[in-house]
């Protein structure tokens, strides 16, 4: 069936609609990943997103749950080049149509994502709208500008859990602010030796305390972190009570308690291969980010907190640690998986805080 993809400036994009799904609207973004496909697509941190892949073949390995970040999809739609006809893996499940008909996510396929990632560099991430007809042009556009205008409020509370839930069982006990967290760095934490209490992200500091945890770890999530002003509020309370890390949404929730501002990336940090370079080794670490705003630099109040990395693209903050208190933040997922990430040892470094 004939797809289209409207942007909010009025720019169309055709193709091919693969599934059952004739509608969605989001902010359109595009990631650089070559893989992850699945790991995008359950993202929480894509909340409301319409993704475009650069990558030009996707599905090779169809799905399995092991490698999903969350329980269930996140993203509004995918834009394709091309989904693969036969994939093919000794622990596929099931392929990339059948889970997106299942969770009734848009995909549209056949479309020049090489010309539209240029758009989107050009002009920046926007609303847009995947739908099968073209007869109310205006009413689309119309429809894509509200889908942006929605993303900019709190979407957090679509993705953080309802609940207290604990994981794992150790002699340190970690309190997760529950952002829109993935599954691995819970399990990142666990195989750390941590009990992870994971908590819903309008627990006050009051709360937390009450808990009586050894540190707490802000999670990665969607959105403004301008726009959860009870978590910035939280996280201002717990610095000067317990060690605190900062992942993702939670770097830039850990510099907003800290006095520093926010700006907004013109079309973000999407993908698997951004790298960043670590001042106090000198390295240079490959990373998955998912992002689309950065800490003000001339914000940072020097004599409190040092920037420990930089991003190589754009040389935006990647990393910042307290000069007196137990709290540093990376903006990428540093999950310790092997071949995954080889950043993990920032984990590490926040369980050997832990008293």
């Amino acid at each position: 069936m004939r797809g289209y993809l409207v942007l909010e400036n009025g720019r169309v994009f055709g193709g091919k609609l693969l599934n059952d799904c004739r509608m969605a609207s989001g902010e359109v973004v595009f990631s650089t990943a070559m893989i992850s496909y699945q790991d995008i697509i359950t993202d929480p941190s894509y909340y409301g997103q319409i993704v475009v892949m650069t990558y030009p073949l996707v599905g090779n390995v169809g799905f399995n749950e092991k490698s999903f970040a969350s329980q269930m999809a996140a993203v509004k739609g995918l834009v394709l080049r091309e989904a693969t006809d036969f994939p093919s893996h000794y622990e596929m499940e099931f392929d990339l149509i059948t889970f997106l008909n299942k969770s009734e996510i848009a995909v549209l396929t056949e479309v020049d994502t090489r010309a539209l990632t240029k758009v989107i560099r050009n002009e920046g991430a926007m609303g847009g709208i995947i739908t099968d007809c073209l007869d109310k042009k205006n009413w689309l556009v119309k429809k894509a500008q509200m889908a942006a205008e929605e993303l900019k409020g709190d979407v957090v509370r679509y993705v953080t859990r309802r609940n207290i839930m604990k994981f794992g069982q150790g002699g340190k006990k970690v309190v997760m602010m529950d952002l829109g967290t993935k599954r691995g760095v819970i399990d990142s934490l666990v195989r750390r030796g941590c009990e992870v209490l994971a908590v819903p992200a309008t627990t006050t500091a009051e709360e937390i305390l009450y808990l009586k945890p050894d540190g707490v770890l802000i999670s990665d999530g969607p959105g403004d972190p301008q726009a959860i002003p009870y978590a910035v509020e939280t996280c201002r309370s717990l610095l000067a009570e317990k060690p605190v890390f900062g992942i993702g949404l939670g770097h830039q929730v850990i510099a907003l308690a800290l006095g520093a501002r926010i700006n907004r990336l013109e079309f973000g940090h999407r993908g698997t291969n951004h790298p960043v370079r670590h001042f106090d080794n000198r390295r240079v670490y490959i990373t998955t980010q998912n992002h689309g705003f950065s800490i003000d630099e001339a914000s940072l109040e020097s004599s409190k907190v040092r920037i420990t990395m930089r991003s190589l693209n754009d040389n935006s903050i990647e990393g910042i640690r307290h000069r007196e208190l137990p709290v540093f933040s990376v903006q990428f997922d540093p999950e310790g998986y092997p071949g995954y990430s080889e950043t993990g040892f920032f984990l590490d470094d926040f369980v050997n805080m832990l008293q």
